[in-house]
Order: structure tokens, then sequence, then C-alpha cells
């Protein structure tokens, strides 16, 4: 499986996922500016992978600090915790991570750590955080190819794969897990306008793994849903409040009320890491708004007129009441998801896979 993130002594290294699937091209960032640069800039993009890269890039600006003195390591530490959460808003992994390398951080300092002890520690916590997120993915395919019906055409929005993880991913993870199985599906992907996710990036992980893709562009899934043509959505999610309203990549919500109308199960994957319990609704969920050339323009081709008023959210709010259930690394939670989901943090387990 294509690594997409790892730590080396002196650099993140992350595949360059805006050259995919022309070029398999690998991008060392030396400094935490840099690794800031390619979460904004989307070299890096899916909200795990987001939140692993968050934590190296913080790891990677520490180790490499000339700081000798504790107090001056400390500003230098949670000015780069700044840098990194001010790249993207919606993604709440990315948040997520943050906070876990400052408590590691906290504890460091509390325990009286010399600034090299910090440094280690800080590696240390970025590194589990990227193997816990392999693991929770790998969790979540084993509760998630339960709800694959043999022989089913899953349809999926932009990319919840390998590429948007640290590895084996959330929707597709769901996919793997029923191939694991020895189910046979085949994956219907919407090619997700404006950034391609899904015809670029989908379509590219599951064929390499030769798992039969059809590309379709967003407008031909209702068409396919009325021919019949599909029996099961899973999707990823870049935000999920506690009563179940998800984030995800634009489109997302459109796809849900398809699936509504031609009943057709509608599932969300993604790690307790996504799930915000202090946002209690998809109406409090940060949307952020991107660039008007990811629109405009395909390359250097520009695609529309000069002075057309363009408007590029990056993500859209699907209700819960269209959500089947939600697949995490503890189980599928399902409605009222405001108790499902406080309860898969505690210790009462909501399910086990087959």
């Amino acid at each position: 499986m294509l690594p997409t993130i790892a730590r080396e002594a002196d650099a993140v290294v992350m595949i360059d996922q805006r050259k995919l699937p022309a070029e398999e091209i690998y991008v060392r960032c030396r400094t935490a500016a840099e690794v800031a640069r390619a979460i904004r800039t989307m070299v890096i993009r899916g909200a795990p992978a987001i939140g692993v890269a968050a934590a190296m890039g913080i790891a990677l600006g520490m180790r490499t600090s000339a700081a000798t003195g504790t107090q001056k390591f400390a500003a230098q530490f949670y000015k780069t915790c700044e840098l990194m959460a001010a790249t993207r808003p919606t993604a709440v992994n990315l948040f997520w991570a943050i906070e876990r390398m400052k408590r590691s951080f906290a504890a460091a300092a509390s325990a009286g750590e010399s600034v090299e002890q910090i440094k280690d520690r800080l590696d240390c916590e970025s590194q589990a955080i990227h193997d816990e997120d392999v693991a929770s993915c790998r969790a979540m395919g084993a509760f998630g190819a339960d709800v694959v019906p043999p022989g089913a055409r899953i349809l999926t929005h932009c990319n919840a794969g390998a590429l948007a993880t640290a590895g084996y991913g959330t929707a597709l993870g769901v996919i793997r897990g029923a191939v694991e199985q020895g189910k046979q599906v085949t994956v219907v992907a919407d090619e997700t306008r404006p950034f391609l996710q899904g015809a670029r990036l989908t379509a590219w992980e599951l064929m390499r793994e030769g798992i039969q893709t059809t590309v379709i562009t967003d407008n031909m899934a209702g068409a396919l849903m009325h021919q019949g043509g599909i029996d099961l959505v899973v999707v990823g999610a870049d935000r999920i409040a506690a009563n179940g309203d998800t984030a995800n990549k634009i489109g997302t919500y459109g796809v849900a009320v398809l699936a509504r109308e031609h009943g057709i199960p509608f599932y969300v994957a993604a790690p307790l890491s996504t799930i915000d319990l202090d946002t209690p609704e998809g109406q409090h969920i940060p949307i952020e708004e991107r660039s008007a050339r990811e629109v405009t323009h395909f390359g250097g081709n520009q695609l529309t007129p000069d002075g057309a008023i363009i408007w590029n959210p990056a993500f859209d709010i699907t209700p819960h009441r269209f959500i089947a259930g939600i697949i995490t690394e503890r189980g599928i939670c399902r409605a009222p998801y405001t108790e499902s989901l406080a309860r898969v943090f505690s210790d009462a387990p909501v399910g086990a896979p087959h």
C-alpha cells in the first residue's frame, strides 16, 4: 500500500497529490513552514492525513530548533502550533492532532525534561499519531465490511483512501475490508469537482489494487442510481458534529439526498479524531472557501469568462437524518447520534466486527 506520509530524520516526506495520477512525485519538507505550505496547497489532503502532517510538522520544527532554554523553546513550539492551525479550518483532525502535541509538550515540561528530551517525546508522539491512524482505518474496514453486501456496487465521493490518511483509508478502508473478506465489489467514483480527487486519486488507488472502478462526473450519480446501478454509498468526513451532521467534500450533501430518494444506504466512515462533540450541529462547522482559480481554470486552461463570480466552498454539510450509520474504529454508530457518538468515546462498545 502506498505510503502517504513518513518522517525521516531531517524531513517530512509526502507524495504530491496534486501531480497524481500522471506523476508519482514525493515532496521533502525540511521545515515546519514547508509542511504548513504543503497542507495549505493540498500537496497532502484528507482530514486524517492533515492531522498526521501537522503533528509531524510540529515535531520536525522543534527538532530543528536551535533553542537551548526551555522558555524560548516553548515559545517556538506554540508559534509552530499556530502556524499549523492556520492552514485549513474545516478538518477537525488538524486541531485534534495539534492539541495532542500540546498535551505531550505540557507533560514533558511538567516532568522537567530537557529540550532534547522534549524533542524526542514530540517525535514519538507524532509517529504514534501516524501509526494509530493506520490501525484505526483497518479497524474501520473490519466494522464497515459488514454493511457491504456481496457483489455491491459502491459509490464514493472525493478520496477517503490511503492518500487521505496515514494508510489504508476510511471509506476506501471499508471497501478494502470487504475485499479482504472475499466479497466481490465494484466501485463508482464521483470525479469530485473542482479538484477531481475521485477521478485522479480514488480511481488511481483502487486500480492499483485491482478493484474494478468506474469514474463518473458528479452530475451522473442521480441517473445511475435511478437505473439501479448503485447499492451503497460510503464517504469519508472532515468533521462530524455531536448530532451526526457531517462536513465532507462539496457535493456530498447532494449525493446523500439522491441516495435517500432512491432508498440507497448512505454511510460515513471516519475515525474518532474526526468527531467533534464540542460542535453541537453542522451549522456551526466552519466551511473553508478556496481560490476561485480552482474553478476558473484546469491546468493552464481557462474554463470560465473573465469577470464571472465564483463561489468555491471546499465542503458542505450532510444532515444526520440522511446517514444510515457512522463507521468508526470502535464500531458503527447509528441514530440517535447524540447518544451513539457520545457512547463511542466511552468504554462501552457500540459493536464488534464479525
